[in-house]
């Protein structure tokens, strides 16, 4: 049996707010409400795993990281850049406005609203 991750819940504090900034940032797709009463609201990483945002009045962030083509990497520093979102790359200074990331050839940390730490890591 192959295990494969099938979603994984988002502490946010606006579970909307939280969702429609990843995946704007990332160029994903907002999927509709889930979950009793819509309390989740789902973004598609890809074919196999969703990040479900779940709105939790005292979230405790979390760190997400993704690994992307060189490609989709400008596309996403192209989206934070122009929407003035700050970036770096180091945890501790998620907003010096590098992308010399200390695994991989080039990286990035950011932060939504409710502190969740995201990365985004290239191979070149």
């Amino acid at each position: 049996m192959t295990v494969t991750l099938n979603h994984a819940i988002v502490p946010a504090r606006d579970n909307a707010e939280a969702a429609d900034f990843l995946a704007g940032i990332l160029g994903l797709r907002r999927l509709p409400p889930d979950g009793v009463d819509g309390k989740f609201v789902p973004v598609a990483v890809n074919d196999s795993l969703t990040l479900q945002f779940m709105t939790v009045p005292d979230a405790e962030p979390h760190h997400l990281a993704f690994d992307v083509t060189p490609a989709e990497f400008d596309e996403v520093l192209a989206r934070l850049r122009d929407r003035g979102v700050p970036f770096g790359s180091n945890p501790r200074e998620p907003d010096n406005g590098r992308v010399d990331h200390p695994l991989c050839p080039r990286g990035l940390f950011f932060s939504d609203a409710s502190g969740n730490l995201y990365e985004v890591m290239s191979p070149e």
